[in-house]
């Protein structure tokens, strides 16, 4: 069975495979649906924004890369969640979850078997040298995830700059790097990280200004790695 795996702005990833519907940072901001004619919004400013990009599954497992909130929103979390549906996320993510916070709370190294599915949390952080402009992302607050479901292997960076942890992921099937610059390395770094770690495939993220048409013929250039820049709602399929 194919693992298909769908992106939302900024760093927001749906990924179905084996029977499962697992998600990666679901945060619905306006900004990034605007125009985006599938929208659903339930409520708006000034009560709480809770919206969907498109009519969504619900989740068997929602993995949180760190506490900002273009990555966890309550609401969001709320419209994806079941009764049963595990949560794993960062300790700084709970204020924001609240009692949503069922599942276990997640550090780099920590690794977990959830249904069948192979979840490994890694370090994701600013560097005094990487190319983000705000060194936001603090050693140990947040992660990224090397999740491994239907014989694949897919590396979610979370927000950080090029580490040298990268080297220590393993084989990679997809990997879903950030480029925009400013809270996370920029293009240019993140092509020393597609080339550190060789991932079958890369998805551009997080990406702000950066031009993600730029990252694939530069990439492409200089690899065999495939780039697939995404629009909104659109998926790369592994099979």
């Amino acid at each position: 069975m194919p693992v298909v795996i769908k992106w939302f702005p900024p760093s927001w990833l749906q990924i179905k495979g084996e029977g499962l519907i697992l998600y990666i940072d679901p945060a619905y901001l306006r900004t990034y649906f605007a125009d985006y004619a599938q929208r659903i919004e339930f409520s708006k400013w000034p009560d709480p924004i809770d919206g969907l990009p498109e009519e969504l599954e619900p989740a068997d497992i929602i993995l949180v890369t760190h506490h900002h909130k273009d990555h966890v929103k309550r609401p969001t979390v709320n419209r994806l969640r079941r009764p049963d549906t595990t949560i794993l996320a960062p300790e700084r993510c709970v204020k924001e979850l609240g009692a949503v916070a069922t599942g276990a709370l997640v550090s780099p190294g920590k690794n977990f078997n959830l249904r069948g599915v192979g979840i490994r949390a890694v370090d994701a952080y600013n560097t005094a040298s990487g190319s983000s402009t705000r060194k936001t992302h603090h050693r140990g607050e947040g992660v990224g995830y090397v999740v491994t479901v239907g014989g694949k292997t897919i590396y979610h960076a979370g927000d950080t700059d090029y580490i040298s942890e990268m080297r220590e992921l393993g084989p990679i099937d997809a990997a879903f790097l950030p480029i925009g610059g400013a809270f996370t390395m920029n293009l240019e770094e993140a092509i020393d990280a597609a080339l550190t770690i060789r991932p079958k495939v890369v998805v551009p993220i997080h990406r702000f200004k950066a031009d993600p048409g730029e990252f694939k013929r530069r990439l492409e250039a200089n690899s065999d790695i495939q780039v697939a820049p995404l629009r909104i709602g659109e998926a790369v399929c592994l099979s």
